[in-house]
């Protein structure tokens, strides 16, 4: 997958906007997946999954920090990501799909903070088709 340089701007400039938020934000994306999906639960049967428990903290921080080393590698994502795909799909044997279902929720949760950016006029909404490239990108290093 390749994005067009004013789709790499979009996304860097954005990410530089979220700054020393894109924790937090990472983290309420993942409360919604867990609400809006249950089943994503089922890959973490020894955490604490109530809102606000250290132990989705801590892992929306791993999850921030995945999506930050993406935003800084969007020209070679697949190796970016290459041990972390290993990792969900070989060891962890996360199904693809879920991805998706975070990827979704990450817009929710963005565009909830940030809703001048992901309005038609700015025209990130317009680029969704583009992020769900990214997560099928991310699909595909998983397979």
């Amino acid at each position: 997958m390749e994005l067009s340089s004013t789709d790499r701007a979009l996304v860097q400039a954005l990410w530089k906007k979220l700054g020393s938020n894109v924790g937090i934000y990472a983290t309420e994306a993942l409360e919604r997946t867990f609400q809006a999906f249950p089943s994503t639960k089922t890959y973490f049967p020894h955490f604490d999954l109530s809102p606000g428990s250290s132990q989705v903290k801590a892992h929306g921080q791993k999850v921030a920090n995945a999506l930050t080393l993406a935003a800084n590698h969007l020209d070679d994502l697949s190796g970016a990501l290459s041990a972390l795909s290993a990792l969900h799909a070989h060891k962890l044997h996360v199904d693809p799909a879920n991805f998706q279902l975070l990827s979704h929720c990450l817009l929710v949760t963005l565009a909830r903070h940030y809703p001048g950016d992901f309005s038609p006029a700015a025209g990130i909404l317009g680029q969704v088709s583009e992020q769900r490239e990214l997560s099928t990108g991310l699909q595909v290093s998983l397979n």
